[in-house]
């Protein structure tokens, strides 16, 4: 987020990884993941955009959990 503020980019996305192989509870990925953009958001105003990438539905569904409780 720092960079994005510093180069002035607008938009970025973030990959949820390590719940795969290396079985990372996905729940608590996706609560970690959104919590921090959130918090890292204050300090580069000039993100206007992030994408959380999921490779599943099951992924998709508990990032959006994660951003209805944040």
């Amino acid at each position: 987020m720092e960079r994005c503020q510093a180069h002035g980019l607008t938009s970025i996305a973030f990959p949820a990884i390590s719940t795969g192989v290396y079985s990372f509870p996905a729940d608590r990925a996706a609560e970690i993941a959104v919590t921090t953009v959130i918090g890292a958001l204050k300090a580069a105003p000039v993100v206007s955009r992030v994408i959380f990438c999921c490779f599943s539905d099951n992924s998709a569904q508990l990032h959006l959990r994660a951003l209805k409780q944040a």
